[in-house]
Formats: structure tokens, sequence, C-alpha cells
């Protein structure tokens, strides 16, 4: 059979020009969206629980624009007015200008990076007698406490929000490709889904953690990205999409 219907695992783009619309109308396939794991604020009291004393610390680091609202969400619930004086450092320029949603950015001061933390490692060290608070979520990664522990630099790890696995009670995996973007969605697959046989749904992934994950759950990886050939996701579903039609015999479900 032709691949003629996907599944992202993720919420549908809000812009009209999304790739994926093009490569819907590209291949003939129909794109659907549905999450299948989302975001959970952490409160004030877990906060305080945790001992996370927000104002004991100079600088803030953002690896996210989520990390972003659920750090200005605490100190509203806590009513806490973050000082003038904070110091911001971010992975990217759009985590970065993502801050205006909250503080008057042009009277700050931010550091970003092109790409990373990595990109600023002068201006850590140029500030190496700041606190860092760096706010994460349940599921994070390790490199920027990793980078601040080789740097010497005093931080500390807060948790602000988690990834829960949403309810897929309602959904019915007639799909000829599932696409995942993060473990936290393949993990909800296998919860919602105990008896899942994979037979001939494809499955791709994005990333060398969630194509980690797919693989330790047991399921075949028959796309990923990014890869040489297809820095992006729907370059890798492109590629695969056309040679498999064209090698296929049969007819669409």
């Amino acid at each position: 059979m032709k691949i003629r219907k996907i599944l992202v695992t993720q919420p549908e783009p809000e812009n009209e020009k999304s790739p994926f619309r093009e490569l819907a109308a590209k291949n003939n396939v129909k794109v659907e969206f549905r999450p299948f794991s989302h975001v959970e604020g952490l409160s004030a009291r877990d906060i305080r629980q945790a001992r996370i004393d927000i104002l004991e610390h100079t600088a803030l680091v953002f690896s996210a624009k989520t990390a972003i609202d659920h750090f200005f969400r605490i100190c509203e619930e806590m009513r806490i007015t973050v000082p003038d004086s904070m110091k911001y450092f971010c992975t990217t320029e759009s985590v970065a200008f993502y801050l205006q949603k909250y503080i008057v950015y042009r009277k700050r001061k931010i550091y970003y990076g092109k790409n990373s933390l990595n990109d600023i490692q002068d201006a850590l060290l140029k500030n190496k007698e700041e606190k860092f608070l760096i706010p994460l979520s349940d599921n994070h990664k390790n490199d920027i406490p990793e980078l601040l522990d080789r740097l010497g630099l005093k931080y500390t790890k807060a948790i602000f929000y988690r990834t829960v696995t949403s309810d897929l009670s309602d959904l019915t995996l007639d799909y000829d490709i599932l696409v995942f973007y993060s473990p936290a969605a393949v993990k909800a697959l296998l919860e919602n889904f105990p008896n899942f046989e994979q037979k001939d749904i494809k499955i791709a992934s994005f990333g060398e953690a969630t194509a980690k994950a797919v693989k330790e759950a047991g399921l075949r990886l028959d796309i990923q990205a990014p890869v040489p050939e297809a820095p992006s996701m729907t370059m890798a579903l492109d590629l695969f999409i056309r040679n498999y039609n064209k090698n296929c015999k049969g007819t669409a479900k």
C-alpha cells in the first residue's frame, strides 16, 4: 500500500506556509497532527518545597520559551518582582527576544548565543561572580549544567514544568507513518496503546534521543532526521514517501 496518511505527534502548525502543508500537497498525502504529550507547570508550592529561592540568584539561564513562560508565571504566583539588575543568558536570539513579553528588553543585560550557550562562554566567564538559576523541565538535557560545571560557575537547577502523557483514548492508529519528535511522545504511544503492534506502520523520528527511545521500545525505525541528505523531518519524509510510493505496486488504503 502507498503512503497516504501521516500522523505528526505535535500540535498543528499555525503557519499557513508550514513545510508539512507543502509535503502533503507535493506527495498527495494527508497529514494530521495530535500532541502525544503536553506541558504542565509546577505550582508555587512545588517550588517552595524544592527550596528554590528565586531572589537569591542574580542571573537566569533560558533554553526555551516555555521555560520563560513558567518562570514568570511562578514569579507572579509567588508575588515576586524580578529585579532590574537580573542578568539573562539565553541559548538563541529567538529565546532572548521572547523575554520582551515580560521585561523591558532594552533596559536589561541580556546575552544570547547563535545556537547554544557554548557560543557565549566568554560572557559567562565575565559574569562568574553571579549565581545562576536554570529553569528546566523534568526531562531536560544536561548540556547546560555540564557547561556551567566546566566553567566553574555557581548555579541552581530548578524544575518549573514537566512533560505529561496526553490521553489518546479516542485515537485510532490507522496511519501509514507516525512521526515522533521526543522520547516523551514515544512513551505516550506505549502508555496509551500497550498492545501496539507496528506491522506495516512506518515510524519516523527526529533527533538522536528520540531515535534511541524508538529502538529501546522495540519498534522499527524507518525514517530518521536530521541526516546529511535530509536535515529536516519534512525533507526526510519527502525522500522516503517518493521512493516508497514509486516502488510500491499496491493501491491506496
